[in-house]
């Protein structure tokens, strides 16, 4: 039996057994490394010498709070799960994600340096976490969570919540109620929320 918690899978035909499923999709550990590096390269973009932050700060809060939330729905519990010695940095990372939030929440010019930092530190700890999980855990089971964690983003909120439950089950069921209100606001003030709505979106 699987030491990372997954979630059901979907119905497949009778002639399938669980055993033998393979499930479409991507693996949890390639989306976040790539959005590790979207985000990187975003905050480089904004901080560096021709940088026009002003444009690219409600994307970059936006994708944040979608990413810290969803690692923290199925990421950080399957690391838990999967390599219960790691529950301490689980823990320091859960820690470092609501400072993250809390300094998001006030994203202007002049805060972004820190910002930058803090999603430096982000991008180095939960990476770790990463490389560690990929080499317990089954590539079906690397998919399943990548699926899971793919519908986590879409239903996130898009602005950070640092007093938002931080752990399952509680933020599973709290996240995407607050992510409702979210983008209720975004579209009444056609809020850019995505890469793709920057002039400029940044190269992973």
């Amino acid at each position: 039996m699987s030491a990372v918690p997954l979630p059901p899978l979907p119905p497949a035909p009778v002639s399938v057994s669980e055993e033998g499923y393979r499930p479409g999709g991507r693996s949890i550990a390639d989306i976040v490394d790539r959005e590790h590096r979207q985000l990187l390269a975003l905050v480089d973009q904004l901080t560096g010498p021709d940088a026009t932050p002003q444009e690219g700060l409600a994307v970059l809060t936006a994708a944040l709070s979608r990413h810290v939330s969803a690692e923290e729905q199925y990421l950080l519990p399957a690391v838990r799960a999967a390599l219960p010695a790691r529950a301490d940095r689980v823990d320091a990372e859960i820690d470092a994600d609501a400072a993250l939030l809390a300094a998001l929440k006030g994203l202007s010019d002049e805060t972004l340096t820190e910002v930058a930092e803090r999603v430096r530190r982000h991008v180095d700890g939960v990476g770790a976490l990463v490389v560690e999980l990929r080499a317990v855990a089954t590539s079906e089971e690397l998919i399943r969570l990548g699926n899971r964690l793919e519908i986590a983003e879409e239903a996130a909120p898009t602005r950070p919540h640092p007093g938002t439950p931080a752990t399952p089950p509680w933020n599973r069921i709290v996240e995407p109620a607050v992510g409702v209100v979210d983008k209720v606001r975004d579209a009444v003030t056609r809020r850019p929320t995505y890469l793709a709505d920057l002039p400029e979106p940044p190269r992973d």
